[in-house]
């Protein structure tokens, strides 16, 4: 990598955090000061959209049309700390994320994201994931829509990590529409184990959703398995749970 190229991504990385830092500023005070939920989320959501269009990160979305008029559930890959922004910036403003219990540990972030009227999910074994878990379930059957990565979490190397029942448990009994999302480019923007940005255009397909009425929905591990299925096909990323089944049965051979 060339000096010219190396300082371009510096400079890049150092006014994508100031345009990040400045935007999360006035979120905070949006969370504080705007009364009402609703008007809350619209707030927050203008502002995570404005993170990316300040900064000069193009952002491609297809499939709209394929999102229900009634609430829904929405799963995506998850490659990225900026997978939530962006999809915070950019889905409609009425989607309740389903957040991983540890980012209850940043006050700032977590008063933030709690004010946007996110959920937050345990992902262990312990009597408090449980309890989130049916918290999530009974805010589906309220019929709130919601966002879930259903991975669960994210790592450096590319490919689709095995899916989670939390979200599809949720859907089959709140009996909502399951709506696939693939997310591109956000590994590349912000990788894990980098601290500094790198531009990359950005790209959300939204598919065509899963509706109750498939067969899908008689198992929740089904759906999950067809969701999933479905985000691979428009994924230019490895299936790491075909790749682990693969290596382990050659290791036992």
């Amino acid at each position: 990598m060339s000096y010219v190229t190396r300082t371009r991504d510096t400079l890049f990385g150092l006014y994508a955090w100031l345009v990040f830092s400045l935007c999360i500023a006035f979120g905070l005070c949006c969370a504080l000061l705007v009364p009402g939920a609703e008007r809350r989320a619209r707030w927050l959501a203008a502002t995570s959209r404005a993170i990316f269009v300040l900064s000069g990160v193009p952002v491609e979305v297809q499939g709209l049309q394929n999102l229900p008029t009634i609430d829904c559930v929405v799963v995506a890959n998850h490659a990225s700390y900026a997978d939530g922004l962006l999809l915070k910036g950019y889905l409609p403003a009425r989607f309740s994320f389903v957040i991983k219990g540890e980012m209850r540990n940043n006050a700032i972030v977590h008063f933030l994201l709690r004010r946007a009227g996110s959920r937050f999910v345990e992902r262990t074994g312990s009597p408090a994931s449980s309890r989130d878990a049916r918290q999530i379930v009974k805010a589906a059957q309220s019929g709130q829509s919601l966002a879930v990565f259903p991975e669960g979490t994210f790592q450096e190397q590319p490919g689709l990590l095995h899916f989670h029942a939390g979200a599809f448990v949720a859907a089959v009994r709140g009996g909502m529409p399951i709506v696939p999302i693939a997310i591109s480019g956000t590994r590349q923007l912000l990788p894990a184990e980098r601290d500094l940005p790198h531009w990359s255009r950005l790209r959300i397909d939204i598919l065509p959703p899963i509706n109750p009425d498939h067969p899908a929905f008689a198992n929740h591990r089904e759906l999950a398995k067809l969701a999933r299925q479905r985000i691979l096909a428009v994924l230019d990323e490895p299936d790491l749970v075909a790749h682990e089944n693969t290596s382990s049965g050659v290791a036992n051979e």
